[in-house]
C-alpha cells in the first residue's frame, strides 16, 4: 500500500466521451490502477440533461473507489447527482459566489488563476483548493511552465491546497510534485490510450511514491 498522505496525489480529469457506458468503463479501469484523490467531471459540450445522466453514472463509481467526485459545469447537477463538490472554471468572483452558496456542504475549488494577482483574489474566497491551468490544458507533454511557477510560489506561501494541470506525458506528474503542489491533475496522460489507463495510474503512483518530495507534518 503506498503512503500517499504526505506527498502529491493524483487527480483525474474525465475525458470528453459522449457514450456514457464507454466513459464509465474507461474511468472505472483507471480507478482500479491505484490511489486517486479526486476526479473532475467536466461538462464539455453536453446539455444539462445529458450531463446529469453522465454524472449519475460516474459519481457513484468515483466515490466507490474512495475518491471525491467534483463536477465542473451546471451546479444544480452536483446536488442531484450527490457529488462531493464543484470545480468552478470561472474567475474569483464566480468561485466566491459558489463558496457562499455551497460551502461547507460541498467541496468548492477551482478559480482559473493565471497569474499571482488572480491567484490571491481566488485565495481571498478561501476555497478548498485552487487550480492552476485549465482542465483541457494538457496540450503538450509537459505541464505549462507558468503553472509550475505559480504552484511553487503558492505552495511556499499559502496553506490552501493547489491542483496543477499536468501534461500529456504521465511523467509530467513528477515536475508538478517537485513544486510542492498537493495534487497533479492528469487527463490525456491517463486516458489517451484507454487500454493503458490502469497501468498509467499505477505507474504515476509508483513514480510519486519513489521520487515526489514529502510534505512536513
Amino acid at each position: 500500500m503506498s503512503q500517499t498522505d504526505n506527498r502529491c496525489r493524483l487527480v483525474l480529469v474525465v475525458p470528453d466521451i459522449a457514450d456514457i457506458a464507454e466513459r464509465t468503463k474507461v474511468l472505472g479501469d483507471a480507478l482500479r490502477g491505484g490511489d486517486v484523490a479526486s476526479v473532475i467531471v467536466p461538462q464539455y459540450g453536453l446539455d444539462d440533461q445529458t450531463f446529469q445522466k453522465h454524472a449519475e453514472a460516474l459519481v457513484p463509481l468515483i466515490q466507490n473507489a474512495g475518491a471525491a467526485a467534483l463536477l465542473a459545469g451546471d451546479t444544480r447537477v452536483a446536488g442531484r447527482a450527490k457529488a462531493d463538490g464543484l470545480h468552478i472554471e470561472g474567475n474569483a468572483e464566480a468561485l466566491a459566489e459558489a463558496m457562499e452558496k455551497f460551502s461547507p456542504k460541498l467541496i468548492v475549488g477551482g478559480g482559473n488563476a493565471n497569474d499571482r494577482h488572480h491567484a490571491l483574489e481566488v485565495g481571498e474566497a478561501r476555497p478548498d483548493y485552487i487550480f492552476f491551468g485549465k482542465v483541457e490544458g494538457d496540450i503538450k507533454p509537459e505541464a505549462h511552465p507558468k503553472n509550475l511557477a505559480l504552484a511553487e510560489w503558492w505552495a511556499s506561501m499559502i496553506e490552501i491546497p493547489c491542483i496543477v494541470m499536468g501534461g500529456t506525458d504521465p511523467e509530467s506528474a513528477l515536475a508538478v510534485a517537485e513544486t510542492g503542489a498537493e495534487f497533479v491533475a492528469l487527463r490525456l496522460a491517463v486516458f489517451g490510450d484507454a487500454a493503458q489507463a490502469a497501468s498509467v495510474v499505477a505507474n504515476v503512483n509508483a513514480l510519486l511514491d519513489e521520487k515526489a518530495p514529502r510534505f512536513e507534518d
